[in-house]
């Protein structure tokens, strides 16, 4: 579907690809972003859109000589990576509790990190800018280390999905880890204290902001750019463990060629040009869509999640969205839910199917469908993809 104009009085209009109208919380939040003076041209919303926090989750934010921490959020670089291998669907019969147990042996989850540090995280040329990172975090460079090459919590996850035509693909879901959330609380409170002493009145805390040229946005530049690297180069090297795992069961350790690599983020924030002029773009919740853009929005373990490539649609500052959207919080599809649910609603994926994970059932979810058809002015389809087994951070 086209984007709609939010019918909201605010100096820069709100583009919207979602085929629902939002609720108080969020329009409020959209009037807020809208209202910055700094804003450029307008702001897109995705059809995955939902509250978040200064900024909606699911919104792509044009800025001139401004940027908001809080608006890129604290998973900075956060985003998706998937390989399509030579193997065929057939080839994982049987196999599929074996290779989850290897790869929660291998990649460690939640606030774990690895024992050692392997060779290609030591090998990182960006180790030696970490001096010039923020010095609240000058402690954490050996943590750093050891988490990368690690899932984290919430909605991360690794899956082995099969395509329609049986082809089997890795996907995971990943971003900075502790050192991009450090490096992103360190600057919000910046951001708001320059506030604060600048008397600014701004109508979320959340939406402080640095302007470009001054000090505090070079140093919040240059480590929101060494977190985005950091986060890209975690999925890489979880991606060359996981396809390892899945090689040692498919084809005896032969190590294979991938038919395709996209890794993508989808939390971030980079200079590009929009409309003819230089622009600060941030994606809180989107993907990058220029036209030959390849790009992953994954559904809910147990939905379908769908390889794109870019339309170059200049309305969504060439965006789309990153997912299916949550449809209601963590702790209220906690309270909605049960164990059974779960367990139905995930039939058919390996994966586990206890209470820890129940606030990541597919039902408290957008369906992935509906979003997909809103933005077809933005992606077309290049694979869809069905989870056959899924490990959650």
């Amino acid at each position: 579907m086209p984007y709609e104009k939010l019918e909201i009085t605010t100096p820069t209009p709100v583009l919207s690809w979602a085929n629902h109208s939002l609720g108080s919380d969020e329009t409020k939040m959209a009037k807020n972003m809208a209202s910055l003076p700094f804003v450029f041209k307008h702001i897109a919303l995705m059809p995955d859109v939902h509250l978040g926090k200064g900024a909606l989750v699911g919104s792509v934010i044009a800025t001139k000589e401004a940027i908001m921490p809080a608006a890129v959020g604290v998973d900075i670089g956060c985003g998706m990576s998937a390989i399509k291998t030579p193997f065929t669907g057939e080839q994982l019969e049987g196999k599929l509790k074996k290779i989850r147990l290897d790869i929660e042996a291998a990649i460690p989850t939640g606030f774990n990190e690895n024992k050692e540090v392997e060779k290609s995280v030591t090998n990182w040329q960006r180790w030696g800018d970490f001096s010039d990172l923020h010095r609240g975090v000058q402690d954490l460079q050996g943590k750093a280390m050891k988490q990368m090459g690690s899932l984290g919590g919430g909605n991360h996850f690794i899956e082995v999905c099969v395509d329609t035509e049986n082809q089997v693909w890795l996907m995971l879901h990943s971003g900075s880890r502790h050192i991009g959330n450090n490096l992103a609380q360190c600057h919000i409170n910046t951001a708001k204290e320059l506030a604060k002493m600048a008397g600014n009145k701004l109508p979320d805390p959340d939406l402080a902001h640095f302007v470009a040229g001054t000090p505090e946005f070079q140093a919040y530049w240059h480590d929101l750019q060494w977190s985005q690297d950091y986060a890209r180069v975690n999925r890489d090297v979880m991606m060359a463990r996981f396809k390892r795992i899945v090689e040692k069961h498919l084809a005896g350790g032969k190590a294979t060629k991938p038919l395709l690599e996209v890794n993508c983020h989808h939390n971030y924030a980079e200079k590009e040009i929009h409309f003819g002029e230089d622009v600060y773009v941030t994606r809180k919740g989107a993907v990058r869509a220029q036209t030959e853009d390849y790009g992953i929005i994954p559904g809910s373990m147990g939905a379908k999640s769908f390889i794109v490539k870019g339309k170059g649609n200049a309305h969504s500052f060439c965006s789309c969205s990153h997912g299916a959207g949550r449809l209601m919080s963590r702790n209220k599809a906690k309270n909605v839910y049960t164990l059974d649910d779960l367990i139905e609603q995930t039939q058919g994926v390996e994966c586990r199917k206890d209470t820890g994970v129940l606030d990541e059932i597919p039902g408290a979810y957008k369906p992935i469908e509906q979003v997909m058809e809103n933005q077809a002015d933005l992606v077309e389809v290049v694979a869809t993809l069905k989870q056959v087994l899924c490990v959650k951070g």
